[in-house]
């Protein structure tokens, strides 16, 4: 017997406020008792309707500026924002898309640090226990899986401006990536292989361009590494085989195509189709040649000189010039009136057949 019932409370899943509307933003912070709880509501509304960031990141930054005035109010911000990413499956890209929003766009600029130096103190705090993490529990390799995912989105959009203008990434993000990578092949376990194989994925390209331009040869290293993994290690098959295909990715220079062709004038030297549109003639006794037969080469310009002499026309002698036949240009698309007559009697007698 079914034990569903009409009166069962309302089930929400895990993070839905139903206290939640859109037009909870138009009034800003008024329509919240806390900056807490209007952070919240909007990481939800941001995590459940990723493309609304664009229209609506603007408003909510305007918003922070009048409410976070104080450093203890610019630190709960930080951790809300790190929970969240950290916390919450697939929300890594878009916090770190809102951390390099707001780290351009809050005017708090207290002693103790900006948005930007608070939350790399606050990813510094995580990181320097990575060793341990890595070597810990299910559940603490997990969330240690969360950041650094969290950690390689900032590095791909996390943007400093320098003193010129031009924009950089965070090289200690750079520096920090890299260990991270250490600590989870030191301890090779399949959800730590797991979680290097999505960070190299994801950051290996520019990592690997990072490293090149210094004259480093981390990425060799690391490839290495992972070799040395897959021989020595007691990883799953499945694992293996991801790794593989990871060292596969790298050595196609990471699925990037870089197209440095120039232009040449085709020839008959550096062409193997620059014969392929020319005509094909036949000699006297059947035999076909075309421009790319030696012994043939004077006799195959003179019969192309000659066709050049009829361009409109043909080997079958069709006109091609567009001029028409007289006779049919001076017919219309009307029929004769008795032709026109015969044709509907035609027409009345098969619909009579049909329905006999």
């Amino acid at each position: 017997m079914s034990k569903l019932s009409v009166n069962a409370p309302e089930f929400y899943p895990p993070g839905y406020n139903p206290n939640f509307t859109d037009s909870s933003f138009e009034d800003g912070c008024d329509a919240y008792p806390t900056l807490t709880d209007y952070v919240q509501d909007f990481l939800i509304h941001l995590t459940e309707q990723p493309g609304c960031f664009e229209t609506e990141i603007e408003q909510f930054a305007d918003t922070l500026n009048s409410w976070v005035t104080t450093d203890e109010a610019l630190q709960e911000l930080v951790e809300l924002i790190y929970q969240q990413a950290t916390s919450v499956p697939n929300f890594s890209y878009m916090g770190a898309r809102l951390c390099n929003y707001l780290s351009h766009h809050l005017t708090i600029n207290p002693q103790s640090g900006n948005f930007r130096q608070l939350l790399l103190q606050r990813c510094r705090t995580e990181y320097e226990n990575r060793d341990q993490a890595a070597k810990g529990d299910e559940a603490t390799r997990k969330q240690f899986h969360a950041f650094v995912l969290f950690l390689a989105e900032l590095y791909l959009n996390l943007e400093i401006k320098g003193t010129k203008g031009q924009v950089t990434r965070a090289e200690i993000l750079q520096v920090g990536l890299r260990e991270l990578l250490n600590a989870l092949f030191s301890n090779p376990v399949d959800n730590n292989l797991i979680c290097a194989v999505k960070l190299l994925k994801l950051t290996g390209s520019v990592l690997e361009d990072a490293w090149k331009e210094k004259g480093k040869t981390d990425m060799d290293e690391m490839i290495q590494r992972i070799e040395n993994v897959v021989l020595d290690a007691h990883c799953s098959r499945d694992v293996k085989q991801m790794l593989l295909k990871l060292v596969e990715l790298r050595s196609s220079n990471w699925g990037r195509v870089h197209v440095t062709s120039t232009y040449r004038e085709a020839t008959p030297e550096n062409d193997p189709n620059y014969f392929m549109n020319e005509p094909t003639f036949y000699t006297s006794e059947g035999v076909p040649f075309t421009a790319a037969d030696p012994d043939y080469q004077e006799k195959y310009q003179e019969l192309l000189e000659r066709e050049d002499l009829f361009p409109d026309y043909e080997e079958n002698g069709t006109d091609l010039s567009g001029a028409g036949d007289p006779y049919f240009d001076d017919m219309d698309d009307e029929m004769d009136p008795e032709i026109e007559e015969a044709y509907e009697k035609f027409c009345l007698e098969s619909e009579r057949k049909r329905k006999q």
